[in-house]
């Protein structure tokens, strides 16, 4: 009776040892939840057939990786805002030990600085419709970033042409999102550069979403590794017309299949991508790249994806095919920082800076309406002094021809006070008045007192006059002589 019990046990120990082999490692250790939306079916412009592939395709991806999905097509503005609060809600009954993710697959817009999410229901007469009709990318991200969670990933797939002939003044691509501007535990991804417009591509799904179906099964690579290969792999297929972009802030490691790697890259060249990149300068770059085939160098650039890899690569190879493109991307790259810095800062003054340098952009006439806006504000101060770069004190100092202005010294270096008062006491105004003759002053009292003769008429007996004498004599000197030493230390102390 024992032995087939011992069989039995040994049999399911077996299979449960085979079901954790073949389940994401990761995944036992966390909750995992992710919201799928696919927006093909829109209802005043062209379908995205692509959409509803791509949103099907990370569906069966992330349900092997181990989350719960949720899956959601061609919602409408009150639909789409429904599903996220519903996410929200899930995701917080989860507890912090969650790792939320959600993949947009459809239109994108970048409206005023800010970007939306289109639901199939949208019909704009005008930019100002966005507001009302949209979804806001940052109240979802708000929305989510406000519950405690291990971590929050964001794959956006929604930089795709803008379709509607009423937003021709709206900017191309979507403008950037810093996390670290925001909630920590945060890792959010585009399709394409910010800026830029994606691709639909020729198969049945998008070239950002082919890269990471086929990538991100890949076992035992970290998420940022996973999305460096994604657009080493979209560079590729697009001949470097699309570059994906990525921003983070996690603060805790994330695979979607554990397991031991493979061992084999993923791309030709990958295995130099473990090059650290940190915040490397132009020069850095260029001593890293040194000597390499141009194509193993772009790999690498292209996996970093900043401005000073670039760079370097346009000063390495400047007779490559690549670098004409590259220099393109380096200049938007360049212009969608400027904006974003414009849009943050939010005054004349950034947006003017910003319209300097980048008068002829997509982005010129969105700058020029919220400069008027922010114009057009009740400052307490005058608009001029608000937007002026230099130090408000300076900025509100005397005009005066006469009197110029002159730097305070510090009241916590005491080591400065002395030189500023001896340049004070030497100016020739100070000099001026500190050398005003002193007003006249009363005969000291003790020449009235003391030199002043007894009335004849009244003369004391002798006895009397020689005691007064030399009590006289005695408080005289003692009084007298300490009022003429303070008087005179007083005239040392005025000069």
């Amino acid at each position: 009776m024992r032995r087939p019990l011992l069989s039995n046990l040994l049999l399911a120990s077996g299979l449960l040892a085979l079901t954790q082999l073949t389940m994401p490692t990761d995944a036992a250790a966390e909750a995992r939840l992710a919201l799928v939306i696919g927006q093909s079916a829109y209802r005043t412009v062209p379908e995205l057939p692509n959409a509803a592939n791509d949103a099907k395709g990370m569906t069966e991806l992330l349900g092997n990786a181990g989350f719960t999905v949720t899956s959601a097509a061609n919602l409408g503005q009150s639909e789409m805002r429904a599903a996220i609060s519903d996410f929200a809600g899930k995701v917080s009954a989860s507890g912090a030990d969650t790792v939320a993710l959600v993949f947009y697959a459809g239109h994108g817009l970048q409206i005023d600085g800010e970007n939306y999410l289109v639901p199939v229901d949208l019909d704009p007469k005008r930019e100002a419709d966005i507001p009302l009709q949209g979804v806001r990318l940052n109240d979802m991200l708000n929305t989510l970033g406000a519950l405690p969670t291990r971590a929050r990933i964001f794959m956006l797939d929604a930089c795709r042409n803008n379709p509607f002939p009423a937003l021709s003044g709206a900017g191309h691509g979507l403008a950037i999102v810093d996390t670290k501007a925001g909630a920590p535990g945060s890792f959010i991804s585009y399709s394409t550069s910010p800026g830029a417009e994606a691709e639909d591509g020729n198969g049945v799904d998008s070239p950002y979403t082919t890269a990471a179906l086929t990538i991100a099964k890949q076992p035992n690579l970290p998420i940022e590794e996973v999305f460096k290969r994604i657009r080493v792999a979209v560079a590729q297929s697009t001949d470097g017309r699309q570059i994906p972009w990525e921003s983070s802030s996690l603060t805790t490691d994330f695979k979607f299949f554990g397991g031991e790697s493979s061992g084999q890259p993923a791309l030709p060249g990958a295995s130099a991508m473990a090059l650290a990149s940190g915040s490397r300068s132009v020069a850095d770059w260029r001593r890293d790249l040194q000597g390499k085939e141009p194509k193993a160098a772009y790999e690498l650039v292209i996996a970093d994806d900043t401005v000073e890899a670039y760079q370097a690569y346009i000063e390495l190879y400047t007779q490559d095919a690549r670098t004409p493109r590259l220099r393109t991307v380096v200049e938007r790259r360049r212009q969608m920082l400027a904006w974003e810095r414009a849009v943050a800062i939010n005054t004349r003054a950034s947006f003017e800076a910003y319209l300097t340098n980048w008068d002829n952009s997509d982005l010129a006439a969105t700058a020029r309406r919220l400069l008027l806006r922010v114009q057009n504000r009740n400052y307490a101060l005058p608009v001029a002094v608000a937007a002026s770069p230099a130090p408000v004190a300076v900025a509100m100092a005397p005009t005066c021809p006469c009197a110029t202005p002159t730097p305070p010294a510090s009241p916590v270096n005491p080591a400065v006070a002395p030189v500023i008062k001896k340049r004070v006491d030497d100016t020739p105004p100070k000099r001026k008045v500190v050398e005003t003759p002193p007003k006249p002053r009363r005969p000291p009292p003790e020449v009235v007192v003391y030199e002043r003769a007894p009335p004849p008429d009244r003369g004391p007996p002798p006895a009397a006059v020689m005691q007064g004498i030399g009590i006289g004599i005695g408080l005289g000197m003692g009084t007298g002589g300490g009022g003429r030493g303070g008087d005179y230390h007083n005239d040392r102390g005025r000069y």
